[in-house]
């Protein structure tokens, strides 16, 4: 591999885990808070029986 393949792979890799290390770092400051109008439970589902 040239030079300028091994820097374009560097970037793209540091990129990648940087975002996924900022998303993890916000998600642990700012945890989601869960949706109770969007659950899928069995009264969401009409009965045909």
């Amino acid at each position: 591999m040239t030079a300028s393949a091994i820097v374009m792979l560097v970037v793209a890799v540091l990129t990648v885990w940087g975002g996924f290390i900022a998303a993890v770092l916000h998600l642990r400051r700012v945890p989601e808070e869960p949706d109770n109008d969007q659950g899928f439970g069995a009264e969401d589902y009409p009965r045909t029986t």
